[in-house]
């Protein structure tokens, strides 16, 4: 039997770790174990695995974070191109895509939500409107696991992977804008999961296209 030449197992233990990510074992926000641990998923030495992971970093699918870690930034390369691309756009310009983007996304949960969907979509709302209210932490990563809940229901493969490219400019513009404005908009959150949940296309979209529209009107207009 031919020995496994080195390059070859750095691309299947990079394979791995990519399949960890397309499985949703690791989600869109979180960080991926420590190197000991990986290496004994893996079953290789350090520094065979510290070039698969490097090569999703390069990739885009993960980002390095100086003093915390390596984190999951996107679930494909394609996903990982899309966000370093929109990492350098405007607020306004993200918000704008977002209402078209969340407005369908909601047409289509509307229609196609099931009984799974309702129940997580339920417990994701109140987590989000329990951490906004007690000013948590994690308020911010609530509040936009709550809208991917929503893409989620929608079952369309392609269309959450496109969200989720968009996720981390989603999180930062909303930092940005919760430092200068404490709105909650729980209302309006509250409106559009109901709207879901009753399987109503119209008034989903409606309130999607009413949330972030409010969310637009915050900033200057232009032209």
């Amino acid at each position: 039997m031919q020995p496994v030449r080195r390059t070859s197992l750095i691309a299947q233990v990079t394979e791995q770790l990519r399949a960890e990510i397309r499985s949703g074992r690791w989600p869109i926000g979180s960080r991926i174990p420590t190197e000991p641990e990986l290496t004994e998923l893996t079953g290789t030495g350090r520094n065979t695995l510290r070039e698969a992971v490097q090569a999703l970093v390069h990739a885009g699918m993960l980002e390095r974070r100086q003093g915390s870690g390596t984190y999951v930034i996107a679930t494909s390369e394609v996903g990982g191109t899309l966000a370093k691309y929109f990492a350098d756009a405007q607020e306004r310009d993200v918000l704008e895509l977002r209402q078209a983007l969340d407005t369908t996304a909601a047409t289509l949960a509307a229609r196609r939500r099931d009984d799974t969907d309702i129940q997580n979509l339920l417990r994701l709302l109140d987590i989000r409107n329990t951490a906004w209210s007690e000013d948590h932490p994690d308020a911010i990563a609530a509040d936009v696991e709550l809208h991917r809940a929503i893409v989620i229901a929608s079952h369309n493969a392609v269309y959450l992977e496109f969200y989720d490219s968009l996720l981390p400019v989603i999180e930062a513009g909303i930092r940005s804008r919760t430092s200068k404005n404490d709105d909650a908009y729980d209302a309006e959150h509250a409106e559009l999961v109901q709207a879901v949940i009753d399987g109503d296309p119209e008034r989903a979209a409606a309130a999607a296209r009413c949330l972030l529209g409010a969310l637009i009107a915050e900033y200057p207009h232009v032209g």
